[in-house]
């Protein structure tokens, strides 16, 4: 009995030891390619937002306790814009994370959303051409203090999705801000954006003021 004990003991522990170098090695083998597609997709975003470019810089900033990237775009060693990988955590549900492109001249140029995980039909729209909160921020001042209609601002929210709407407001304050620490200029205070806090309270309004709807 306690031989086969111990039998079944070195089974098991060879078969953990076997599957655990297999895991390594698929990690190993799959590091590079992940790391190639996320480059390849961050580029693509660069392409999206900022004017034609030769190359760009990176620096990276923390603000909320979030990790921003500023990215300086030059062309023929002239600097075409700027472009800020951002991010809130007040989505609906959750992270939402977007690349905002300015022009030298502090306007922005154009809103990639990178990662997101709203309601369909509801607040994923904030990805559709055109989409109002696109609309609302495009060819604008990069003040840092978008705000949705609702909350006195001027940029019409997305139909039944305010939460989603103050988030992606949020994040695109939050690059303003980046922006501006960036290039030495006067950053207003985030708490005067589309804060966290806001957004967190609209979930506890009733669904009925929503239209109906879960956003």
């Amino acid at each position: 009995m306690k031989s086969t004990l111990i039998n079944m003991v070195a089974v098991l522990f060879s078969i953990t030891l076997i599957a655990s170098a297999g895991v390594g090695a698929v990690n190993m083998i799959t590091v590079e390619p992940i790391a190639a597609a996320k480059a390849a997709a961050t580029e693509a975003a660069l392409g999206v937002v900022l004017p034609a470019f030769d190359q760009t810089e990176v620096a990276e900033q923390t603000i909320d306790e979030m990790p921003i990237k500023v990215y300086t775009a030059t062309k023929e060693g002239q600097t075409v814009g700027y472009a800020v990988e951002t991010m809130t955590k007040s989505g609906f549900s959750g992270v939402v994370k977007l690349m905002v492109g300015f022009l030298p001249d502090g306007t922005i140029n154009n809103v990639n959303v990178l990662q997101q995980a709203e309601t369909p039909g509801l607040g994923t729209k904030m990805c559709d051409e055109g989409n109002p909160l696109l609309a609302g921020v495009k060819g604008k001042e990069a003040t840092g203090t978008f705000r949705v209609k609702k909350d006195g601002g001027e940029v019409d929210a997305l139909t039944a999705a305010t939460i989603s709407s103050r988030a992606y407001l949020d994040a695109v304050n939050r690059a303003c801000v980046a922006m501006m620490n960036a290039t030495g200029q006067e950053a207003p205070d985030m708490v005067s954006g589309a804060t966290a806090t806001t957004a967190n309270a609209e979930q506890t309004e009733p669904a009925a003021q929503e239209g109906g709807q879960n956003e």
